[in-house]
């Protein structure tokens, strides 16, 4: 039995459009893995979208199924009026021409944003035009949309750069209004992670909770206790966990994270999938 979303579909939608009515508060959704929806004075902002079942189809007869765990938030061309989507790397799950093309179809004025070393591996994905996608390296801010990105590193499993130096696994720091708001991507704790980060002040952080195991011959990420300690490290005033309960052979358990925050005195907050808070 697939995991149900506590909104789907139509709920889900009609919980967006409430929003509306508030816009000078701070609205999240989590759409499943690292996918979150963010609301804020009427603009919208997607970070790394994945809801397709492409992985699923193309690991089918392999020895390395990617067998979902819990049903499709939603379908990506019911998503309209977005203003920012992002990919903080090139891995399907953080780029899924499945869920990103339906998108484009849905908001025609739609922008993204990338690591600027992934320029031409997402232009060719998607097939669009090369100079669409905003591309940021580390160090380096950018006003889309309304919201103003930083670019951070990510490990995955290291920082990994092109022959230019720019990081191909990236995380981003987006202001929304007051709100600070910082989404991994997929990562590992690296050295200076923390001196990067702190500075920002964040409000809330999205970290990946699934951990690095080798026999799962996937890179790894963050696990729950990792987590913990470093939104509490960050001085986070909110740590959301993701990237788990979509595949059966790469994921966690929530729990060990919410055990893990007690213990560090994280703020943490795990949401349901489909779930929308209000910050």
């Amino acid at each position: 039995m697939l995991k149900r979303p506590l909104q789907q579909d139509n709920a889900l939608l009609a919980d967006i459009e409430r929003a509306r009515s508030e816009p000078d508060q701070l609205h999240i959704w989590w759409l499943g893995q690292s996918g979150f929806l963010l609301q804020h004075n009427g603009r919208y902002l997607l970070f790394d979208p994945y809801l397709s079942d492409s992985l699923t189809t193309k690991y089918a007869d392999t020895d390395k199924p990617h067998t979902r765990i819990s049903e499709r938030v939603i379908e990506p061309a019911r998503l309209t009026r977005l203003d920012v989507v992002t990919s903080s790397h090139n891995h399907t799950d953080h780029l899924d021409a499945d869920t990103l093309l339906p998108l484009l179809t849905a908001n025609p004025a739609l922008q993204m944003v990338i690591p600027e070393a992934n320029r031409v591996f997402v232009a060719n994905r998607l097939g669009t035009d090369m100079n669409w996608p905003v591309g940021l390296t580390d160090g380096e801010t950018a006003t889309v949309g309304g919201f103003v990105f930083h670019g951070v590193p990510a490990a995955h499993n290291e920082v990994e750069r092109d022959e230019a130096g720019r990081p191909k696994f990236m995380g981003f720091v987006v202001e929304a209004g007051p709100y600070k708001v910082y989404h991994s991507g997929d990562t590992l704790w690296y050295d200076g992670i923390v001196d990067l980060l702190r500075p920002f002040q964040v409000d809330i952080a999205f970290l990946p909770i699934n951990g690095n195991k080798p026999e799962r011959r996937v890179a790894g990420n963050l696990n729950p206790d990792e987590a913990a300690r470093l939104g509490r490290a960050i001085g986070a005033k909110l740590v959301i966990p993701h990237h788990y309960d979509l595949f059966a052979f790469n994921t966690a358990d929530p729990a060990d994270f919410i055990r893990a925050c007690k213990d560090y005195q994280t703020p943490y907050r795990v949401m349901q999938l489909g779930e929308g808070i209000v910050v």
